[in-house]
């Protein structure tokens, strides 16, 4: 079963507490999804440190019922 992009949205905030989270649809089919997350928690962390960190958010939902993500991860500019 596919997820709804406010779920995904939801849990990478609750595991990224003060994140900015945009969520997109890229096919319009509710399972291939980009998400573009902003974070103070990523400073100092390389990208795929970053990346793990949404992984992890996503409480293992990667790969099962979250089919497709791209990710696109940064520190906000100041």
């Amino acid at each position: 079963m596919a997820m709804e992009a406010e779920e995904i949205g939801q849990l990478i905030r609750e595991g990224i507490p003060g994140a900015r989270v945009r969520i997109e649809d890229m096919r319009g089919d509710g399972d291939h999804y980009a998400a573009y997350v902003e974070s103070l928690a990523f400073e100092g962390k390389s990208r795929v440190q970053q990346h793990q960190m949404v992984y992890e958010a996503l409480k293992g939902k990667m790969g099962n019922e979250l089919h497709a993500l791209a990710l696109y991860t940064g520190v906000p500019e100041k």
